[in-house]
């Protein structure tokens, strides 16, 4: 039935009735907008990990990998990894985002620069949005093909009815709710097709021995595609970029301390890197199975983002094919649900109620919330339906994110920074980007850094040359930023300009922020005042080396 057997398909349909059912039954504690776009900021660790993981996971990412592992080998982990040296940098962001108590990101660009710019960004993360679902329903969509006979539009428009079900109804709180259980489907995804494929490829020593003839397969950097300048690059802008994007404001800044905000976001993704690795490897059995004639050359050769579910039909057993379709499905859930719930967000508070109806009650709010969340999905499913590939929307919005975390970036460290800035930072940019890309022909190492370079340069050299922001305006974003979570009693005196704000006990104590005081640490950089700063990102530099040597070690194993 459907290409699977009945006992594939009782456990996708056991899996769809329990995690509805759980997550209707969790939405009933939703009452407002609080609850619906940020979960009243109350997730504790484990929920925070488990929100970062399964926001930030998502089939698509699994097939896009496993696909270009198959074709250029190892290095097409770098389509995920680009963000692993990212990683430490969310321990030093997510208190950052935790103390501006914003909703969304838009509402860093109104408050911190103008009402212009946070409108723009509020369009510019709509159009994200819908392009990160659509990439994730299409992902999900092309593997579960792969593995059924069921076409691939109707599995699109199935998987978009059971996300808009949990966001509709429950928003951030049945999402990451539920979003514990889903993480136990994601590492299924990613981790259990290592051991059918080592049985069929004879173990580490059979895939090296198949593939002998491409000892390129197992390098970590590749010599086309994927080379070393490329992943630099890729990783530069991803770090640049990773302050813009628009779920981040929930997933750094749900938490009810900074401390499960900092846990959350960073140890949940580095449990995602880790998953990574069982994504490429994927594509190295897949690459040695056409080699063995157990897979189709032509068809994957000319789709490679359909080996990770021909993997599947292949190796799995019956029930376990069934378990992977429902993690599959777990992945588009989870993830796309809060990015609906963030959109909705993003329309409600920074569009409808700033420029529509300011004067409304908040469960007018909340029906507004609910009714835009379903519109988003709209866009996001006529994307899915006609996006290429998975590969080349993840590389478009790892370029475009990056040109808007410029002035993100220079604001928070600089209070220079200013609005004209922001706009010249993002459309010089973008322009240079565009031009050389299309006109000038650069190829896109280069493309990227000059494009990044000439942002960054026309952020602070335009601010510099125009009005500076209110100091107003500066003396309550940064008030803010230097007031740490449970002394919210100083708050009070940031919109008083004549009030003078006590000194933050806690920062002094070891909450205080590197990023924030950046250009102030030759004067006031202790170990005592930055403690949990210098700590945490410490550590978690040393995670980013053990998964890195842990990549390379695969790699040599069976040689």
């Amino acid at each position: 039935m459907f290409g699977i057997s009945k006992l594939d398909l009782l456990v996708i349909v056991a899996y769809l009735a329990g995690i509805t059912i759980f997550g209707l039954y969790v939405s009933r504690r939703v009452k407002d907008t609080g609850g619906f776009f940020m979960g009243n900021r109350g997730f504790g660790k484990a929920l925070m990990i488990a929100q970062a993981l399964t926001t930030g996971t998502r089939a698509d990412y699994a097939i896009g990998v496993a696909g270009a592992s198959y074709q250029i080998g190892m290095a097409g982990i770098w389509y995920q990894w680009m963000w692993i040296f990212s990683t430490p940098f969310f321990w030093l962001l997510s208190p950052i985002f935790r103390r501006m108590r914003y909703v969304t990101t838009a509402d860093f660009f109104e408050e911190r620069f103008s009402k212009s710019l946070g409108f723009a960004y509020s369009l510019f993360a709509l159009y994200m949005f819908m392009l990160w679902q659509g990439t994730i329903i299409k992902g999900a969509a092309t593997t579960i093909t792969a593995i059924t006979s069921l076409p691939e539009n109707w599995i699109i428009w199935g998987v978009t009815i059971l996300f808009v079900l949990f966001g509709v109804a429950g928003g951030l709180v049945a999402t990451v709710m539920t979003d514990f259980i889903q993480g136990i489907f994601i590492l299924i995804l990613s981790f259990v097709l290592i051991p059918f494929g080592l049985n069929a490829v004879g173990g580490f020593s059979g895939l090296h021995q198949t593939l002998a003839d491409a000892p390129q397969m197992f390098s970590l950097i590749a010599p086309k595609e994927l080379t070393l300048f490329t992943i630099a690059m890729l990783v530069f802008s991803g770090l640049v970029g990773i302050v813009a994007q628009p779920h981040h404001m929930a997933v750094a800044g749900s938490g009810k301390t900074e401390m499960n905000c900092r846990i959350g976001w960073t140890y949940g993704n580095f449990i995602k890197r880790l998953c990574t690795i069982g994504w490429a490897l994927a594509g190295l059995f897949a690459a040695a199975l056409v080699i063995k004639g157990a897979l189709p050359k032509a068809d994957l050769d000319a789709k490679r983002e359909l080996a990770f579910g021909a993997m599947v039909k292949l190796l799995l057993p019956e029930g376990l094919i069934g378990l992977m379709i429902a993690a599959i499905i777990a992945t588009v859930i989870a993830s796309c649900a809060s990015f609906m719930i963030a959109g909705s967000a993003l329309f409600t508070r920074n569009l409808y109620q700033r420029y529509i109806r300011p004067d409304g009650e908040d469960s007018h709010y909340l029906t507004v919330g609910r009714i835009v969340s379903a519109i988003i999905t709209v866009g996001s499913l006529l994307i899915a339906l006609y996006i290429p590939t998975v590969i080349s929307a993840t590389i478009h919005f790892v370029e475009m994110m990056a040109f808007v975390g410029v002035p993100m970036w220079v604001a928070i460290i600089w209070r220079r920074a200013n609005s004209q800035g922001a706009w010249a930072g993002i459309i010089l940019g973008i322009g240079t980007f565009v031009i050389g890309g299309n006109l000038l022909h650069w190829q896109k190492g280069p493309q990227l850094l000059i494009s990044l370079i000439i942002s960054f340069a026309a952020t602070i050299l335009v601010s510099l040359f125009t009005s500076p922001v209110p100091e107003s305006r500066l003396r309550r974003f940064y008030g803010l930023l230097h007031t740490p979570v449970g002394e919210e009693e100083n708050l009070k005196y940031l919109d008083d300009p004549h009030a003078t704000p006590p000194q933050s006990k806690l920062e002094e104590e070891g909450h205080s922020l590197l990023i924030v005081d950046l250009l102030r640490l030759p004067g006031r950089l202790n170990y005592r005042r930055y403690r949990l700063d210098l700590i945490g990102f410490g550590l978690a530099w040393l995670w980013v080396a053990l998964l890195l040597l842990l990549g390379y070690w695969i790699t040599l194993i069976g040689a």
